[in-house]
């Protein structure tokens, strides 16, 4: 057993599981676990509120009296279903008269008989403090793992800056100001304003059997799923599912172990201080620590520390993770730690291998992926390799983002929280 496996055990037996934290060649599942749970499904981590453009680059208008159909896609499927909806970037109350849930059929359009009506503390309508979020309750709402869900909501009073995740993968629906109420419409029709942003709507759970369990991808922009093929150069993978998270949830289904691969990178990111939204440090609780069913968390975080004004060192970065690898635990969750890959301005170049070289040999962490050496170029490892990345040669292409799902070892992840 080596030295990374005695904290590991540790924490496995505080979980009542030995599986990946004693080497053995794939997760397994611990007997007894028949409760059903709340498992993450879908999340787009909440990064600001600031206007968001149309898939033209239009502004959008939000003001109120104005009908949302945010198209999300599931990594889990279940009989039952939960929304969460988010007002954590505005700082006065948001009002929504009425949300609903179906299955999506083309565009803004949802399939027939699909469309639940959600309730919050059994009433229809809920308003949303400031700052705050809200669960739905369950819905009888069967979805399927891959197939496109539309989140609806329908917006009274002021209603701008809205809360968002900018970098969506998916393209979503949204009515002209003071258009009414369309939540339950089937059609599409009313909903002629387009964006790839996600609005509001935050995450999705489901009921699932006891031995499923989260895995929260934790990161910047190379998580959320940025590519820059080409321009204006964040919209290559919209609504072809082909971030890092994506690929390692179809490894795990092709291996038959029964994981939630959840999104909670934000384009931007950092470990220790905010940038366009809260640092990790920041959001830990909220975007990972409370999510359903979490057990594991996959962290690529960094690269924005030592290249973007502040600019921190090297050793500030690596207190942050220390920081960030104590509180996970501390929460009962296996941390599983990712190196930073190249491609960052000169300057930083330095930074960037220091980090890499303590993540590399720290023992904090249950396990270390490193997509640094499975991405790099060969000739001139400051850079990915032609073949893995996008324009910049910063963010990886969705070749690049494969690459990234191979190089995690499955034995590592936990296959259950009982």
């Amino acid at each position: 057993m080596t030295s990374r496996s005695i904290p590991r055990l540790v924490a496995a037996i505080l979980l009542g599981t030995c599986t990946a934290a004693i080497g053995l060649p794939t997760p397994i599942a611990v007997a007894g676990c028949s409760a059903a749970h709340w498992v993450s499904s879908w999340y787009a981590a909440p990064a600001d509120a600031f206007s968001v453009g149309d898939e033209f680059g239009a502004p959008t208008l939000a003001v109120g009296d104005q009908s949302y159909r945010m198209v999300v896609t599931p990594h889990r499927g279940g009989a039952q279903t939960r929304v969460q909806l988010s007002n954590r970037y505005r700082a006065v109350p948001l009002t929504i008269d009425r949300a609903t849930v179906a299955i999506q059929a083309d565009g803004a359009a949802v399939q027939p008989d699909s469309v639940r009506s959600l309730t919050f503390g059994g009433d229809v309508g809920v308003t949303i403090a400031p700052r705050a979020e809200v669960v739905s309750d369950p819905v009888g709402l069967a979805v399927t793992a891959w197939q496109p869900v539309a989140i609806g909501f329908h917006t009274v009073g002021v209603a701008t800056l809205l809360t968002q995740h900018q970098v969506g993968d998916a393209t979503s629906y949204y009515t002209l100001p003071g258009s009414g109420d369309h939540t339950a419409d089937i059609g599409g029709v009313a909903f002629s304003r387009r964006t790839t942003a996600v609005l509001v709507a935050s995450g999705l759970d489901v009921l699932a059997p006891g031995d499923v369990s989260a895995v929260v991808a934790l990161g910047d922009s190379i998580t959320d799923g940025f590519e820059t093929a080409g321009l204006p150069g964040s919209f290559d993978l919209v609504g072809t599912d082909s971030r890092y998270p994506d690929f390692l949830q179809r490894r795990l289904e092709a291996a038959g172990l029964p994981m939630s691969v959840v999104n909670a990178g934000i384009s931007g990111n950092r470990v220790i201080a905010p940038g366009s939204s809260a640092s990790a440090l920041d959001r830990l609780d909220s975007d990972v620590i409370d999510r359903a069913g979490v057990t594991d968390v996959i962290v690529v975080e960094g690269i924005n520390d030592v290249k973007e004004f502040p600019v921190a060192a090297a050793d500030e970065v690596i207190a942050g993770y220390e920081e960030l690898i104590g509180r996970l635990h501390a929460a009962g969750l296996r941390v599983h730690l990712g190196t930073l890959s190249g491609g960052i301005l000169p300057f930083a170049e330095p930074a960037r291998q220091r980090v890499d070289a303590w993540i590399r040999t720290q023992l904090l962490s249950d396990s270390v992926v490193d997509f640094d050496a499975a991405l790099r170029d060969s000739a001139n490892p400051a850079v990915l390799a032609a073949q893995y990345a996008s324009a910049d040669r910063l963010h990886p292409s969705s070749v690049g983002y494969q690459r990234m799902a191979d190089t995690i070892d499955l034995a590592t992840l936990t296959a259950n929280h009982c």
